[in-house]
């Protein structure tokens, strides 16, 4: 598609449709004039030179050949208008050749001005591909069918296709709208506007104006519009658009602010930390836009299938016209069966249905927080039968924490946890902070003298005198000090002082809340765990049991990770990798389907992975499994849906049983059924 052409992707015409309630857009170059005075681009750093697979106006389908040209533009201008007038004119000329004894002639204009008014898209559409050279499509079909119909007298019938052709169109479009609804709801994340001070006011600007460092205000109620951290000001955000959840989250002072996120009843002062191109809201606009680019198998079987099968059906209706016809003589009967065969042969219902369906599943996915890259990842995850978890961060908090006090004989819990955190005051790492964490949080270093860190081994200070250290078992055999060893799994923090040993803290990293259940959850899908982690043994063997997960690597580096995957993979197919996204990265690219977990705003995630989860819970690794298949299941439904109806009724056109009136049904009827059916793929799973 070419950057100068007018984008029909589903996400740019949802967000068409959202923009010009506001104002003015123009999808290209994204550029956007809202209500509010000023224009800007949004530049999302991607090109709309890639196929819309998913393309409700179905694009995609005449440039490759797939038999259906049929674009849901067809009623899109002035349908409810020309649908109403169309069914005035097919009403009285109804009325009139059955009541009145109207000549054939008077008969004839009277339904060839209703045929004209129903069918004008129709007509216009198969005018323009046949001189394009693509006549192998909908409009040729049905346009045929109906001409040859007014041939043969069957004025009534040959207006009728049209007439329920425009009521299926105008149903579906309906239909359609409400999958793009959800999607137009995402475009909302979208920052209209960033509010900064200029000569003592506050004055709007357009987002991507503005750089790093910036100062903006967020005003009760408004969209935070870039990625940013708060200087001043307590309030709540709700998130719900970016992550799913409902439950808003509290922001102080040195808070994360995400772009997209909504502030609550409080003002908030804030500093811009990356440029609207790499926001939040960016990254999951850029991705939900690229996700139609991605066909799964099925969708390109159904594209291939629909190539071939117009005009071998086109054939059949023609050997189905000349051949009886030249044996009983009977020209106007197998002619009349021939075009009915023509009308209930159009593939629409398989071609628009079908990336509906998946469309509508990556909809549904997003709605709770978890983003699929395509409709070929979304039918990935069908096939996953393994999934290997990452611990930290993804299993586990990634947050430590103390979870034991283990004094030596003699010393309280107290004193050991005073200590240490006394020693550990003036130091910046994590053990360190979950030590004076656990203290109370507060700690009066004025007492603290002759801090040294020991590199490899701990730190040591003085404290009231008393020369304090606390370390690995490698500081306390360098320094000559009898310590207890802890046998309990975590990472033991000793503590000495005066030169005796006094204790030790075990700490160590948690399960996340959810963690158990998602893994209940898979085994109950009857899908295999498995868990890989550079920690010790011990520490990935406890984590493991209480998550209930069988098969557990540990003491892996990144590169082990990989290797570890490999082999997994060459025993199992379908196999998916759940990580945090950012140490992760090769790991997540080898896997069969790779899945960030709580990686949101991360470049390492959004660009490795294939599916990226919103929040931290591992719980959306199954649901997104069962969205995936939900989704399957529809595609096959519709799949066999419409072509055993069509079948059938095919079979019966050409016995004489079926007349035009069920031809229409198989082609509009059916295809109206399938995106009925495919919009129940928006409504997810549990």
């Amino acid at each position: 598609m070419e950057h100068g052409m007018n984008c029909t992707c589903d996400v740019c015409a949802a967000r068409r449709s959202h923009e010009q309630e506001e104002g003015s857009c123009s999808c290209n170059g994204h550029s956007h004039k809202h209500e509010h005075g000023h224009s800007h681009k949004h530049e999302h750093g991607h090109s709309h030179e890639h196929e819309h697979a998913h393309s409700h106006e179905h694009e995609h389908a005449q440039e490759e050949g797939c038999g259906c040209g049929h674009e849901h533009t067809h009623s899109a201008k002035g349908a409810p208008t020309r649908l109403i007038i169309g069914i005035i004119l097919f009403a009285v000329s109804v009325v009139c050749s059955l009541v009145f004894s109207l000549p054939d002639w008077a008969v004839f204009v009277l339904f060839l001005a209703a045929y004209l008014v129903l069918g004008y898209n129709v007509l216009l559409a198969a005018g323009k591909n046949i001189i394009r050279g693509k006549v192998f499509d909908e409009n040729f079909l049905m346009t045929i069918a109906t001409i040859g119909a007014f041939v043969l007298g069957e004025y009534m019938e040959g207006a009728a296709v049209m007439l329920f052709y425009l009521i299926g169109e105008t149903l579906s479009d309906k239909a359609v709208e409400k999958s793009r609804r959800s999607i137009t709801e995402l475009m909302d994340i979208r920052p209209d506007y960033a509010n900064v001070e200029k000569d003592g006011k506050l004055v709007r600007v357009a987002p991507d104006t503005l750089r790093v460092g910036d100062v903006i205000t967020i005003k009760p109620f408004e969209k935070v519009p870039l990625d940013s951290v708060v200087l001043e000001g307590n309030s709540s955000l709700n998130t719900s658009a970016l992550t799913g959840e409902s439950l808003p989250r509290d922001v102080e002072k040195g808070s994360a602010l995400l772009a997209g996120s909504v502030n609550g009843e409080s003002l908030l002062i804030a500093r811009v930390e990356k440029e609207y191109g790499q926001s939040a809201a960016a990254k999951i606009l850029d991705i939900v836009e690229h996700a139609g680019s991605k066909k799964a198998q099925t969708e390109k079987f159904i594209t291939k299938f629909a190539r071939y099968y117009t005009p071998i059906v086109c054939a059949a209706a023609l050997i189905v016209a000349v051949v009886p016809s030249l044996i009983t003589g009977d020209w106007a009967t197998w002619v009349y069966r021939a075009l009915l065969f023509l009308v209930i042969s159009c593939p629409c219902a398989l071609v628009v249905a079908v990336p509906l369906t998946y469309f509508g599943g990556i909809g549904g996915a997003s709605k709770k927080g978890i983003l699929v890259k395509g409709a070929n990842h979304m039918e990935a995850l069908v096939q996953v039968k393994e999934v290997v978890f990452d611990k930290t961060g993804t299993l586990t908090k990634g947050v430590f924490a103390v979870q034991q006090v283990l004094p030596a004989k003699g010393y309280g819990r107290d004193e050991v946890l005073e200590l240490a955190a006394m020693a550990e005051a003036n130091s910046s790492h994590p053990i360190a902070k979950s030590v004076v964490e656990a203290y109370g949080g507060e700690v009066d270093t004025a007492r603290v003298a002759e801090y040294k860190d020991i590199p490899g081994h701990g730190v040591s200070a003085v404290y009231n005198g008393r020369a304090i250290l606390a370390g690995s078992a490698r500081l306390m055999k360098r320094e000559g000090i009898a310590y207890e060893a802890a046998k309990e799994a975590g990472t033991a923090l000793y503590v000495a002082a005066g030169g005796a040993y006094v204790g030790c803290i075990l700490i160590a990293d948690s399960l996340k809340q959810d963690a158990k259940q998602a893994i209940g959850a898979l085994r109950q899908m009857d899908i295999t765990t498995a868990m890989l982690t550079g920690d010790a043994k011990e520490i990935g063997e406890k984590i493991a049991a209480e998550a209930g997960i069988g098969e557990v690597y540990t003491e892996l580096l990144p590169q082990d990770k990989v290797s570890i995957l490999e082999e997994i993979s060459n025993k199992q197919k379908g196999v998916a990798f759940v990580g945090d996204g950012i140490n992760d990265a090769p790991v997540l690219a080898r896997a069969d389907v790779g899945i960030a977990m709580g990686a949101l705003g991360s470049d390492a995630a959004i660009e490795a992975a294939d599916v990226v989860l919103m929040t931290d819970e591992p719980s959306k690794v199954p649901q997104a499994i069962k969205i995936a298949g939900k989704t399957k299941r529809i595609v096959w439904q519709n799949i066999i849906f419409a072509l055993a109806v069509k079948a059938v009724v095919m079979v019966l056109g050409v016995m004489g049983i079926a007349d035009m009136w069920a031809a229409v049904f198989a082609d509009v009827g059916v295809t109206l059924i399938a995106i009925v059916n495919a919009l129940r793929a928006l409504n997810a799973p549990k």
